[in-house]
């Protein structure tokens, strides 16, 4: 199935839209960091008068459905306790960034090349839009990875 053409898909596995998860520790040989994802869907009910919001896990998702994506991070036994670490999501295209529960988050939106706060970035002549955004990325401090692990959380929605 092709994701290229979302506008005739009325449905679509959200485990096509996990993205990909990257981790950069400076002066690392190997990896001794760890990354899942969880996404979720936002869906919106009426019960007993009141309407109803509630994250549920994504299994197919459709044409502006809001998504929820969670980030585990876990600093294995390898990783120097003074180092921090950058965590990179590469955004699926059917996806649309909205924002991040983090203030610190960097967007990219020509791949990856560039990165910036959004309202600071353009693409060609114009200011970059959410809707532009390729990449989203995290610098986890040395006082955060000393944590031993976190979490990241960003919502988007389905094109």
């Amino acid at each position: 199935m092709s994701l290229r053409r979302l506008s005739l898909l009325t449905a679509i596995p959200a485990s096509l839209l996990a993205g990909t998860l990257a981790l950069a520790a400076p002066g690392l040989s190997h990896p001794a960091l760890s990354l899942a994802s969880e996404v979720f869907v936002e869906r919106t009910h009426e019960a007993a008068g009141a309407m109803i919001r509630e994250l549920l896990p994504a299994h197919r998702l459709i044409h502006g459905d809001r998504v929820v994506t969670l980030l585990h991070w876990s600093v294995g036994r390898g990783m120097p306790q003074s180092r921090g670490f950058t965590v990179t999501n590469v955004l699926p295209a059917p996806l649309a960034y909205q924002a991040s529960a983090r203030d610190d988050d960097e967007v990219s939106v020509d791949g990856g090349r560039n990165w910036g706060h959004l309202g600071a970035l353009t693409l060609g002549d114009r200011l970059a839009t959410a809707e532009d955004v390729t990449h989203v990325r995290w610098h986890i401090s040395p006082a955060q990875a000393r944590a031993g692990s976190g979490r990241i959380v960003y919502s988007s929605w389905v094109r």
